[in-house]
């Protein structure tokens, strides 16, 4: 809901904020769709500006070469998605300086769809609820893949571990989790959202969904009763990574050493290609890594690799 009570903050034509935007991890495995968590690193920059002019300027201060149409760029479509909703306002003028990279499978789209509305709620004296911001940004998401999401979205803006339990009407759900150190591999190969859903099976056996709701009430379980023992066993996909894992090389073998050397689980972060693991302390963590360096070295495949933990913070706005 709007907050009625900041409305009558006037917008400054010209007021600017810059905003770090969290890479995230969607999916957790078992949850597809419903369950998602903040890094701490990566980052992309944004810096937005109140316009004097209509509607959505777009400037991109990297090589990845995105749209500048707002209709299709992901930024874009959701400050459009806002400014209906905020009258006193003509439009913004937006500066993006990504490093998560576009189709990488840590929430690339949804740190420029959800930084540029934290940053505009900023510039607008926070009228508006996370929930609201939410809303909003997954208008990004669905340029992105063709589908209204949360799962990278909601960890984004609310930082941590987040649970979609429905998204019509919309139902977040913060959970709380115990310190988890992430390892993420990144294969320099480019799976996109898109056609990692069109693979997808449309319907699944009774068995495996019983299977599937077992681990994701596990999981949930576990973090909130920091159980490592319990979050590892039910970091398990019997639906959808059996079928997400041929399009990345290496994937069972990067899985396996992984565990082998100490990490609770893991599996493919949002639609891929990166893989993420999770472990409870730094050294398995990065030990975690070099098994992961080794499977994509010993392939031949380029990578990039990212050893971090979970950020309960979210999008922030941070000094100019």
């Amino acid at each position: 809901m709007t907050n009625l009570n900041n409305q009558h903050i006037a917008p400054i034509v010209g007021s600017t904020c810059k905003v770090l935007s969290p890479a995230t991890v969607a999916n957790v495995v078992c949850g597809f769709d419903i369950l998602g968590f903040a890094l701490n690193e990566p980052n992309d920059i944004i810096t937005l500006s109140i316009s004097n002019g209509p509607g959505v300027t777009i400037i991109n201060a990297d090589d990845f070469n995105l749209p500048t149409k707002a209709e299709d760029n992901v930024s874009g479509a959701a400050l459009i998605a806002l400014l209906e909703e905020t009258p006193d306002v003509q439009g913004f003028t937006l500066i993006s300086e990504k490093t998560i990279k576009p189709g990488s499978g840590i929430g690339s789209s949804a740190a420029s769809a959800a930084g540029v509305v934290v940053a505009a709620n900023h510039l607008l004296g926070n009228r508006f609820s996370k929930a609201d911001l939410v809303r909003f940004a997954m208008f990004g998401e669905k340029v992105a893949s063709g589908v209204k999401h949360a799962d990278n979205i909601a960890p984004c803006i609310y930082g941590g571990v987040t649970l979609i339990r429905s998204i019509y009407p919309l139902d977040i759900v913060s959970l709380q989790a115990p310190l988890l150190h992430v390892t993420v591999v990144h294969p320099q190969i480019e799976v996109r959202t898109a056609d990692a859903r069109q693979i997808l099976r449309q319907k699944v056996l009774l068995k495996d969904a019983i299977k599937q709701w077992g681990n994701i009430a596990g999981l949930v379980a576990g973090l909130l009763q920091g159980d490592y023992d319990l979050i590892g066993r039910s970091l398990e996909d019997v639906i959808i990574e059996p079928v997400r894992s041929i399009l990345i090389p290496g994937f069972d073998e990067v899985k396996k050493r992984c565990k082998e050397a100490g990490a609770l689980g893991g599996g493919i972060s949002g639609s891929g290609p990166s893989i993420f693991m999770l472990s409870k302390d730094a050294a398995t963590a990065a030990a975690v890594e070099k098994e992961m360096a080794a499977v994509f070295t010993r392939i031949g495949i380029a990578y990039h690799t990212h050893l971090t933990t979970i950020n309960s913070e979210g999008a922030k706005v941070v000094p100019l």
